[in-house]
């Protein structure tokens, strides 16, 4: 079995990268949640309790959970990949010309646990001066209170599905749409380059590519942005893109001329949908529980328009073909006849209220067993009845950030099925 691989959405979870919630939550306020992508501020502790409960669930059920944070700092434990980090967070454009040398020097010498905790949790001006960070000498010294962000925290680090994703052979470091979230995608970076359990391992980076001397190839990438949210592995060969709020056709096409190039992937089927914040992510509408079965909130599901794309021939980069329906795409890619379609349960208003709370949002752990939130009690009775088991979990304050099980998860390995 190869240590890093995941072929499709539901074959049996054994490595899993997830992040326990902590400082980057508790600086969370009502002023500027909305600029950090959260409705709501939460209730840590509750939040932490609920995760560690998640992660249990995965345990108990043979699965390998590595935690986001812990392999940050371990990553940052080695010099060079400490130096990469803090020199690409700390620049003249972050932080000034007038504080960037001095905070430089400070994160080099920090632990670091510490450090890890403060690239995802943000740093102050307060705690950089405890630090002995003289900013007299810079604007964001002189012109900003004690509290104020030199470094803001990462909230939505908790969704490890967006930063990156691992897609058979290889894996996608996501360009993301919102500032807010760009430099969740630099930390894990760090961790899948230099981390011991990483380097060595030679699986390909489908996104950015890399040079002969293994930089990776950053430039400006414009409107070719892309969340792991949007991104499924199907089997067969075919990956599902959503082109939605947050991933856009440009990035569509990015991805699979490099999938094209392993030679064993061959169809990226491309979903158009409604821009909302209620269905951010393909899978906030539509995701896999069995062989044969899915769950899907209709309504936004039935209006996406599929576009499978494949290698083109005689010269020419892509061959595009518009599919019958989005659903008519993804049979056609497994090989079967029909798929079993669980709906959102509920009248028309549960339905909306559950899709909402994250009812499709779930996260399989093998064919036919799934993770959901407690609160969606229409659609798990529905789940049921079809046969597939599910898990429960209460999502009161994960929920918050608008994302499930799914979400919260990075699978790095599954069984073939």
């Amino acid at each position: 079995m190869p240590t890093f691989r995941v072929d499709t959405e539901i074959g049996k979870l054994r490595k899993v990268l997830v992040h326990r919630p902590g400082l980057e939550l508790r600086r969370l306020t009502p002023s500027n949640h909305d600029e950090l992508l959260f409705d709501d501020v939460l209730w840590v502790r509750r939040a932490v309790e609920q995760h560690d409960e998640f992660t249990s669930i995965m345990r108990d059920r043979g699965v390998e959970v590595f935690y986001l944070g812990e392999l940050l700092a371990e990553t940052l434990a080695l010099e060079v990949p400490r130096r990469w980090v803090v020199e690409h967070v700390v620049s003249d454009h972050t932080v000034g010309v007038g504080a960037c040398e001095e905070v430089r020097a400070a994160l080099m010498e920090m632990p670091p646990g510490e450090l890890a905790e403060h690239l995802i949790g943000g740093l102050t001006k307060h705690e950089l001066e405890e630090c002995g960070v003289d900013l007299t000498h810079s604007m964001i010294g002189r012109a900003h209170g004690p509290d104020s962000f030199v470094h803001r925290p990462l909230p939505n680090t908790m969704f490890t599905r967006d930063s990156s994703s691992w897609l058979y052979g290889g894996v996608s470091l996501n360009p993301m749409y919102f500032e807010a979230r760009e430099l969740e995608v630099l930390n894990v970076s760090a961790i899948y380059r230099f981390h011991p359990m990483f380097r060595d391992e030679g699986f390909d980076f489908w996104y950015p590519a890399r040079d002969r001397a293994g930089e990776f190839i950053v430039q400006d990438f414009g409107l070719a942005s892309m969340e792991g949210g949007d991104v499924m592995p199907i089997g067969n060969g075919t990956v599902l893109v959503g082109v939605s709020q947050r991933s856009s056709e440009r990035m569509a096409e990015l991805l699979g001329r490099s999938l094209f190039s392993s030679g064993d992937i061959n169809r990226v089927i491309a979903c158009e949908m409604t821009k909302d914040r209620a269905h951010m992510h393909l899978d906030t509408v539509f995701t896999f529980l069995d062989h044969d079965a899915v769950t899907m909130y209709p309504s936004v599901v039935d209006a996406i328009d599929a576009y499978s794309i494949r290698p083109g021939e005689g010269g020419a980069s892509f061959d595009i073909r518009r599919e019958k329906s989005f659903m008519d795409a993804v049979t056609d890619a497994l090989g079967v006849k029909t798929l079993r379609v669980i709906t959102t349960g509920g009248d028309d208003y549960q339905a909306s209220r559950e899709q909402w709370d994250d009812a499709n949002n779930v996260v399989a752990l093998e064919p036919g067993v799934v993770i959901s939130y407690a609160r969606n009690e229409y659609t798990n009775e529905k789940l049921e009845q079809a046969g597939i088991e599910v898990i429960t979990i209460d999502g009161s304050e994960l929920g918050k950030g608008r994302g499930g099980g799914h979400c919260m998860t990075c699978p790095m390995l599954r069984d073939p099925v």
